[in-house]
């Protein structure tokens, strides 16, 4: 990876049942290749990627490109590291929610991993895009789109259906994630400039978690 000056270091998360194809799913972002000698993860490992962000400037109305470096951290579905992922948690800017289109119980656990988010995540409404995997195996499909779109509907997030084999909307469901989490530190960046009536700046936990981050030139 090439060494550069990057402006904001964001952490999204991929969580979701074993076997899921969430190591898949990140390595064909970041690399853009489909690898099928993954094994299953085992507690947490991490994928970096460096993209430009075109955002708003400190102005509130112009537009600037930001130099975003993604740490994107791959759980382990298993419930023996449960506690251990859950750690994590409360860290992500943003969360990569998967289901497996093929496994009708990996998408009704959605419901449970959503409630763990819920639970241990900064905000009680964290930034989530519910991820559909596997959508090349349109024989094997157990998974409705319509019933997964009516969850993602019901929670207030976006949906996707990709697959890591042909990378259809692989790039998409990150970018969207990395949109709402950019979005919400815009908001909050600007909520931050205006001043109480004491004179001290109102914060935000949100800006707190994703500090702009500079390489030392020295």
């Amino acid at each position: 990876m090439v060494d550069w000056d990057y402006d904001y270091l964001i952490k999204l998360l991929a969580l979701g049942d074993s076997g899921v194809g969430k190591t898949t799913f990140l390595y064909r972002y970041t690399d853009n290749k489909y690898n099928r000698k993954f094994t299953t993860t085992v507690g947490i490992d991490f994928r970096e990627k460096r993209v430009a962000y075109l955002g708003t400037g400190a102005d509130g109305t112009s537009e600037r490109s930001f130099r975003v470096h993604l740490q994107l951290w791959d759980t382990a579905g298993q419930e023996r590291f449960r506690s251990l992922t859950t750690a994590f948690f409360r860290d992500a800017m943003g969360f990569l929610l998967m289901f497996d289109l093929t496994n009708q119980q990996s998408f009704i656990n959605v419901r449970n991993w959503m409630s763990q988010l819920q639970a241990n995540a900064y905000c009680d409404s964290p930034d989530v895009v519910l991820v559909g995997t596997k959508a090349d195996l349109r024989d094997m499909r157990n998974v409705h789109g319509r019933q997964a779109k009516d969850l993602a509907d019901r929670y207030g997030i976006p949906y996707f259906e990709t697959s890591a084999v042909t990378g259809v909307n692989v790039d998409q469901a990150v970018t969207a994630l990395l949109g709402l989490v950019m979005k919400r530190m815009e908001q909050s960046t600007c909520g931050a400039q205006s001043s109480e009536p004491n004179g001290s700046p109102t914060g935000s936990h949100e800006v707190e978690e994703a500090p702009v981050r500079r390489r030392c030139a020295c």
